[in-house]
């Protein structure tokens, strides 16, 4: 079977499965998996709505979660025949959460011919190196979901939009992006807004920046989260951006809030450098946290910030903590400059 994994687009790597299961080219197993769950989520409802008609779906479509399950239930499902239809899909979602997901090789002991296996494994890769990873190889579809680069995301939402009966200028697509970064999904559901005022018929209707404004940027929220996203990954314009967005909705955005939300963060990522285990487990155990939690955010952290940036960015906090509340006041006094000077420390 094909192997999708390792090329050198990730756009153009889902594209090229979707054709193949538009085409009806099917395997019995697919095994998704990646930090991108836009593609994910997409190329499992392409596999469901083309392997069974709707009418079908009621008795020969099994969904699962990961954390309410388990492998061997997963295998004894898939290994059930279909009800009156020629396949049965059963889709294993979350499986990220899953414990032992590595037990599902043994369903390739015995694949039946009368199903079709989809697992969606979110946030992070399938060790290549695995048994499971090699059975998925030979025997199915294996698709690394990647994350797009931030600079690959405008011609990405131009091509998206293009589906839709719009033309993004440049300087459109630039803005949509700096808006709202490299979350796929939420740049696609804001192209599917605008796309709801298409006449029906008309292509290619011209977008340009002074709309993606209103319809994005005036309605556009930031939150914490999400400057702690853009932090963990080094990305100086959408820090920034959500920094001045901050200060312009201070009412809603308590500048001593930011900076406990900050400091919390700085200080277990600080924390997990001392884990006496330094798998995904054992940190979250040491910090009491989630396993998709270290995966997503504290891997990624600890591999752009050394241990002592981080407490050098510990100690910066609480200096803008103090002069927030007057003390060591210096030339940075307003709020606005207490964060993005803080944001440019932490990112430099």
């Amino acid at each position: 079977m094909a192997v999708v994994s390792k090329r050198s687009n990730p756009v153009q790597e889902f594209e090229s499965l979707l054709r193949d299961i538009r085409a009806h080219r099917f395997a019995p197993v697919y095994f998704l998996v990646g930090e991108e769950a836009f593609f994910i989520d997409k190329l499992a409802e392409a596999l469901i709505e083309e392997l069974l008609p709707a009418e079908e779906r009621d008795f020969n479509l099994v969904q699962f979660y990961g954390a309410e399950t388990t492998p061997e239930v997963v295998i004894a499902e898939a290994r059930n025949l279909p009800f009156g239809a020629e396949k049965k899909v059963v889709c294993l979602r979350e499986a990220q959460q899953m414990k032992n997901v590595g037990n599902l090789e043994l369903y390739f002991k015995s694949i039946p011919e009368t199903s079709v296996l989809i697992v969606c494994h979110k946030y992070k890769p399938i060790d290549g190196r695995t048994k499971l990873a090699s059975l998925v190889k030979k025997h199915g579809v294996l698709f690394e979901s990647k994350a797009l680069y931030v600079s690959e995301v405008p011609a990405f939402a131009a091509q998206y939009a293009s589906k839709k009966g719009l033309k993004l200028t440049n300087e459109a697509s630039h803005i949509m992006a700096d808006l709202l970064g490299a979350d796929l999904m939420k740049l696609t559901s804001e192209i599917d807004k605008l796309a709801v005022n298409v006449p029906v018929g008309q292509q290619q209707v011209v977008v340009e920046k002074e709309t993606v404004l209103d319809a994005v940027g005036m309605s556009r929220v930031f939150n914490i989260f999400e400057l702690q996203d853009a932090l963990v990954k080094k990305d100086a314009r959408q820090a920034i951006m959500i920094a001045k967005y901050f200060y312009k909705n201070e009412k809603e955005n308590p500048m001593v809030v930011v900076l406990s939300a900050l400091f919390r963060f700085f200080s277990q990522l600080m924390l997990a450098y001392y884990s006496p285990e330094k798998t995904a487990s054992g940190i979250a155990a040491w910090l009491g946290v989630k396993e998709w939690q270290v995966e997503r955010t504290f891997f990624p952290a600890m591999k752009n910030y050394s241990g002592v940036k981080v407490m050098k960015i510990i100690g910066e906090i609480r200096l803008a903590d103090a002069r927030l509340k007057g003390v060591e006041a210096g030339p940075a006094s307003r709020n606005e400059d207490l964060l993005t000077q803080l944001v440019w420390f932490i990112l430099n």
